[in-house]
């Protein structure tokens, strides 16, 4: 080997030293314990802004709301085509080859370039822009103010990706708790002292948006002068290796985003209703769902800190350990879940009429199908565990796209005949299949899917039954665990007892 390739590798490696000095991380366990925390108090922040916008929004400009979110939710990681996904992926990578700069700074420009060309490409076009969004073209001029907030929403998110591939926790927590305090501020103020309408919403959410991009962005200036004079990074050598993986977190995001989002737009542009009627019925299903998402966001959360722990058996090569502990954890998932959807729906008029002031008419009598299709969801996030192990990530994405697929077809089917109990129909069944999807490409890879999860995954399906039958279903599952082996195995009785009992003695210390 050369002289002067030792030379090289030695300033490689001293740029790479030096960054990493200047970029200090933050530890797991600290940023662990920053974000959950945080993320409690954004939760709760979040969950009552929603009710307050529940309560003084209109049903059809809440609707508009959820419309307008639900483009920006779409919009904003289909222009950037992926890039900001990345990081997480490269960051690292690049830094430890002394060419985090460069990268950086290409990376930027290209989703700088994408983003301000696809907006103004809506601004050129903002009549089309309103169509899609509302199925009604005389709301151009609000349109005009989505895509501004839009450019907002790209930013925060970008850096948002960025800070966390830096493993700066405390920046991204930071921009996150602004964010939703600002809003939830912002939001009431306009909606009381100006008008209650989805512009004064849009308004409060690029303002809220736009702070958070602001500290964020003063954050990234001071990291960007800490990074020392880097070597070169040959174009080739960067985009092919980072288009592949790019496009293919592109294509995972959008098929995802129009999942969650597919059955507001089938509302508005497939139903008979005029756009008003429209407009107050995605309004409805925002209230249905607000509470039951809940239990789909703290499912999440719990995916995300399981996910370490089986990742650590099958790095190990203890694959069948990762199977037994995601059947035992889906069970338990999914009875808890269960028993808070059946709060939910013990605690439906209270929602209904008191929080939410009685404004929602037929709520109460679609609630059972959400509650049911946010039971399936949060447990597709933790069943999920096993394709991300066995990193077959685009196995959940075409569980996602079967799932759309169903979506899509039953709300053609079924939302011209039922409105919006035939929309939440076709949600329920999508996501069951998307569940069930997942499940059964885990078991093609090794995972054996004990029969008592699938036992679990019918249960949701009793909430349409009424809250008694779905509680007397639940209690007979409950006594079956404890006396049989239908639901839970030997083995799985036996680690629940042991579990008890430790504690229990432990409590008596």
């Amino acid at each position: 080997m050369s002289a002067a390739t030792n030379t090289s590798k030695l300033s490689t490696n001293a740029a790479g030293d030096r960054s990493s000095r200047a970029l200090k991380a933050d530890s797991f366990t600290f940023s662990l314990i920053l974000m959950l925390g945080l993320t409690v108090l954004q939760r709760g922040v979040g969950f009552l802004r929603g009710i307050l916008f529940c309560r003084w929004l209109p049903p059809h400009e809440l609707g508009h709301w959820d419309l307008c979110f639900s483009f920006l939710l779409l919009a904003a990681p289909f222009l950037v085509l992926g890039l900001p996904g990345s990081f997480g992926r490269y960051v690292e990578h690049f830094r430890q080859r002394g060419q985090l700069r460069p990268f950086l700074t290409w990376t930027t420009l290209a989703a700088t370039v994408l983003a301000s060309g696809g907006i103004l490409l809506g601004f050129l076009f903002a009549p089309r822009v309103s169509w899609f969004v509302f199925h009604d073209t005389q709301y151009a001029p609000l349109a005009v103010l989505i895509l501004a907030v839009l450019a907002t929403v790209v930013a925060f998110n970008f850096l948002v990706e960025l800070f966390t591939a830096l493993r700066q926790m405390r920046v991204v927590s930071g921009m996150q708790l602004t964010n939703s305090l600002m809003f939830a501020a912002a939001g009431g103020t306009l909606i009381l002292l100006w008008r209650p309408s989805v512009t004064a919403v849009v308004a409060a959410y690029g303002m809220a948006c736009a702070t958070s991009v602001v500290i964020g962005g003063a954050c990234a200036v001071r990291v960007w002068r800490q990074l020392p004079q880097e070597t070169a990074l040959p174009q080739r050598d960067l985009w092919s290796r980072l288009a592949p993986f790019a496009a293919w977190v592109w294509l995972t995001n959008l098929t995802a985003n129009l999942f969650s989002v597919a059955d507001r737009y089938m509302i508005v542009h497939f139903s008979s209703y005029s756009t008003k009627e429209a407009a107050e019925l995605v309004g409805v299903y925002h209230s249905v769902a607000l509470v039951p998402l809940l239990m789909v966001a703290v499912a999440g959360m719990f995916s995300g800190m399981l996910l370490p722990y089986l990742s650590r058996d099958w790095e190990a090569g203890r694959k069948d350990v990762v199977g037994r502990n995601l059947n035992l954890t889906l069970k338990l998932v999914g009875l808890v879940l269960m028993a808070g959807g059946i709060v939910i729906m013990a605690a439906a008029p209270w929602i209904f009429e008191r929080l939410f002031d009685g404004k929602f008419v037929g709520a109460p009598d679609v609630l059972p199908l959400a509650v049911a299709f946010c039971v399936w969801l949060g447990l597709s996030l933790v069943a999920q565990n096993y394709l991300w192990c066995a990193e077959r990530a685009r196995l959940a994405s075409l569980a996602y796209f079967v799932g759309l697929v169903v979506n899509v077809v039953l709300n053609l089917l079924l939302l011209p005949r039922l409105g919006l109990e035939g929309a939440l129909l076709a949600t329920a069944a999508a996501n069951a299949v998307g569940l069930s999807a997942v499940l059964v490409f885990s078991r093609r890879l090794g995972m054996r899917v004990h029969h008592g999860v699938w036992l679990i995954v019918l249960l949701p399906a009793t909430l349409t039954l009424g809250l008694i039958p779905a509680a007397c279903v639940w209690t007979l599952t409950i006594v079956l665990c404890a006396s049989s082996r239908l639901v839970l195995s030997q083995s799985e009785r036996q680690w629940l007892n042991e579990t008890i009992q430790r504690h229990l003695k432990l409590k008596q210390l």
